[in-house]
């Protein structure tokens, strides 16, 4: 089982005479040296590999003839296992072998070498020097095609390196093999790297590109920087320290998976919640504070970020730091590869903030689940949201209003620890147990329950305890687990509930409220009409419209804020002129034409 019948290999140092039968193994170069009658000269300062081994022959013990070695090479994972010994000078320097022995990582496929190349390296540097030749060793499952199958030419699912590496891109490949838990194995192909590139690397560059656009709008360098932060760029700063915390804990214990992880949780935290809750702070004036931080805390998160995803990810952060730091620092280290590993600032470190901006995203994802079940977008503002938690949360929640408020579109934030205030209980009975137990009664015991305030009920089933009806002058006990207690939201109200918070947005929409959405969609269409037209972002227009009454009435109370949010010079009723770019749209059943132009420098 130790042998090969190919031409590479470790040759294996058995030779066997021909004439009787006799074979010899040698155990040393000096052996072979000392009973060579023929050959040494042609072999002797090279590696014992074919072919120039075969030329060396011996004198057979027994008979006296001639012999030469076996033809076959031992398995190659016998030669990849005496690596640690004949790379390293094992025979000739101990002290340069001692100096890389041993090995830091061995890294391979699981499947294929817990027997082969683990188990080769073990045995043999346990024979030598009665120890492992690595301190670490990483196994991993198989790279299979999408198909779950494993690749071949023939089946038609087999991917090229090559090939994957110019269409997908490196970074990419290298991301989804971080992401996917090692022990399990690897269904590669196009559609699982598009999903990988939606899910992290396209956030990634939209964050960079995001800060990049501005910073070069106001000519912001890190020499603009404060230390004067906001409570959301405290927060997003001290998740960047619990990031770079994790992420060396992963990697000096080998586990990459949750080190990707991990960064992908905070690019997530920092696009999705960060930059969405800041993107206002960057309109402001140039002298402002605020937007001094904003940027300050971006520009750290971006170069830390760098550093960490680098080995991970070296195309792209490299990129990303070259445009970043280098372009305005030409003093800085020459690669972001260059740099070290960021050091941890506890000090940065706020896990009570972390905590009430955890309850705040979620209460703002229950609140936009809620709005989602009442089909009411966004963008249109609404009277109120009520939150129901325990009070250590409500405590929370209580110091992130303001931004909760802004994130729901609400005008109103009511927090409470009563349920009561927002849903109504339900009490079904289950008739798979109640039917059985009362037969032809259990229609009339069904109505007497129904008669019964839910709401006063509800609360003692809950709590495991029976209540009691009287059907036909005769006392029924109803116990908890015969019975189905739900929450109905209360009317005008749409619910999200997830383990004991609840959220709920009043969906009453007064005609002020209609307005300040439909001033709210106009704002949207002028904006991706601004895209179309191939203005700049900072490019202040004209805006010309003709629109039905109900419209009109929107650009008179809110032109300020519609002019604000598109950078508006003018909003007129009137045609648009020649050359402006037009386009046409229905709201909520009227017609508006929106001309742009380009506003002239004064």
């Amino acid at each position: 089982m130790i042998s090969k019948k190919r031409y590479w290999g470790l040759a294996l140092p058995i030779w066997e005479c021909d004439e009787c039968g006799n074979f010899e193994v040698i155990g040393s170069e000096e052996e072979l040296k000392s009973k060579a009658v023929e050959g040494w000269e042609n072999f002797e300062g090279h590696t014992p590999h074919r072919p120039r081994i075969d030329m060396v022959k011996i004198t057979c013990e027994k008979c006296g003839a001639k012999v030469s070695r076996i033809m076959d090479v031992g398995n190659p994972w016998l030669d990849a296992g005496i690596v640690s010994y004949s790379t390293l000078n094992y025979r000739n320097d101990r002290k340069f072998w001692r100096e890389w022995f041993p090995a830091d990582l061995i890294c391979e496929s699981l499947p294929g070498q817990f027997r082969n190349w683990f188990y080769s390296m073990l045995v043999m540097s346990t024979i030598l020097e009665g120890c492992t030749s690595f301190r670490a060793c990483f196994g991993h499952g198989n790279v299979l095609g999408e198909d779950g199958r494993e690749m071949h030419k023939s089946w038609g699912n087999a991917i090229w390196f090559d090939e994957a590496v110019e269409t997908i891109g490196a970074d990419v490949m290298r991301w989804m093999f971080c992401t996917n838990r090692p022990e399990a194995n690897l269904l590669f192909g196009y559609k699982r790297a598009d999903e990988v590139k939606r899910r992290f690397l396209i956030p990634l560059w939209n964050v960079y590109n995001f800060f990049v656009t501005y910073a070069s709008l106001d000519k912001w360098t890190p020499k603009d920087s404060t230390d004067e932060y906001s409570l959301l760029d405290r927060w997003i700063l001290s998740n960047l320290q619990v990031l770079v915390k994790d992420v060396t804990r992963y990697m000096d214990d080998y586990d990459p998976f949750n080190a990707a992880k991990s960064i992908e949780n905070f690019v997530d935290e920092l696009s999705v919640w960060y930059i969405r809750r800041s993107r206002r702070r960057f309109w402001k004036s140039e002298a402002d504070l605020d937007k001094k931080a904003a940027y300050t805390t971006l520009y750290k998160c971006l170069t830390t970020l760098t550093r960490i995803l680098a080995p991970f990810a070296p195309f792209i952060t490299e990129e990303i730091y070259q445009n970043v730091v280098r372009a305005v620092d030409p003093e800085a280290h020459e690669s972001v590869h260059h740099n070290d590993w960021p050091a941890i600032d506890e000090s940065l470190i706020n896990e009570e903030l972390m905590e009430d901006m955890d309850g705040a995203i979620k209460v703002c994802s229950l609140g936009r689940s809620a709005r989602s079940k009442a089909g009411i977008k966004l963008r249109q503002p609404l009277s109120e949201v009520k939150i129901v938690a325990d009070e250590s949360m409500l405590k929370r929640l209580q110091r992130l209003q303001e931004l909760i408020k802004d994130e729901l579109n609400v005008k109103e934030l009511d927090l409470t620890s009563q349920r009561e205030g927002i849903v109504d209980y339900a009490v079904r009975l289950l008739p798979e147990v109640l039917g059985k137990k009362y037969g032809s009664l259990f229609p009339r015991v069904r109505s007497a329950v129904a008669r019964l305030d839910a709401n006063a009920v509800a609360p003692r089933l809950l709590d495991g305890r029976s209540i009691e009806v009287e059907v036909e002058g005769r006392a029924v006990e109803i116990l908890s687990d015969e019975v189905e207690v739900s929450t109905v939201p209360k009317e005008g109200y749409s619910v999200a509930e997830e383990e004991e918070m609840i959220v709920g947005v009043n969906v009453v929409l007064t005609e002020q409220l209609r307005k300040e959405g439909f001033a709210r969609d106009i704002v949207r269409r002028i904006q991706n009409q601004r895209k179309e037209a191939g203005f700049n972002i900072a490019d202040e227009i004209e805006t010309y419209y003709k629109a039905g009454p109900k419209l009109i009435e929107v650009f008179t109370d809110h032109g300020d804020y519609i002019a604000a949010e598109t950078l508006s010079t003018v909003i007129e009723k009137a045609e648009p002129p020649k050359d402006a770019h037009v386009s046409e749209y229905n709201i909520e059943g009227e017609t508006i034409r929106i001309g742009l132009i380009r506003a002239v420098a004064s």
